[in-house]
């Protein structure tokens, strides 16, 4: 018998060397780990509109461009977060970056701050989940510049975030 789907939530992510699009699917593989969650991955420029009207969280991803959001992502934001329902939907945030300090953390505050002003309740599970503690959202980096990083060495981390944001949306919605 098939498992209710009793919420969707969804990832949408800019990449430009295909490194944002897989920690987007490693969250999106996460949050479907939790019963009666169904969650896609979406590239701003093939976002499924009626499925982000529905979800009740949505995450967002941009690789560090110069320590901030890329443009794609900033402007996609600014013209698409009204017509897709953002206000009262969960939010959360994740990066990618080229070398280490490279502006992940930075593009994760930038585009909480834009999920909070268009009325999102910005989920962090910070130390109240344990090891790992993911702060604000994880950040990846590629071995582009460093050869002891990659992309797979944090699998685990977008995978774990994934997790708990739909952990979270679950006891969050389902109390309303």
């Amino acid at each position: 018998m098939m498992e209710k789907i009793i919420m969707k939530l969804a990832v949408i992510y800019h990449s430009e060397t295909e490194n944002t699009k897989q920690a987007a699917e490693w969250i999106a593989d996460g949050m479907n780990e939790v019963s009666g969650v169904e969650a896609r991955a979406f590239s701003i420029e093939k976002v499924d509109e009626d499925f982000v009207k529905e979800a009740k969280g949505i995450v967002v991803g941009s690789p560090s461009y110069m320590a901030q959001m890329t443009p794609q992502i900033h402007n996609w934001l600014f013209e698409k977060a009204g017509e897709l329902e953002f206000p009262g939907k969960m939010g959360g945030a994740f990066a990618t970056e080229q070398y280490t300090h490279g502006g992940g953390t930075q593009v994760i505050q930038s585009i909480l701050t834009i999920e909070m002003v268009k009325g999102m309740l910005c989920y962090s599970g910070g130390m109240a989940c344990g090891k790992p503690v993911i702060h604000l959202g994880p950040v990846g980096v590629n071995n582009n510049m460093e050869k002891f990083n990659g992309m797979g060495n944090y699998k685990e981390y977008f995978n774990i975030y994934g997790k708990r944001f739909a952990q979270k949306a679950v006891e969050t919605f389902n109390k309303i």
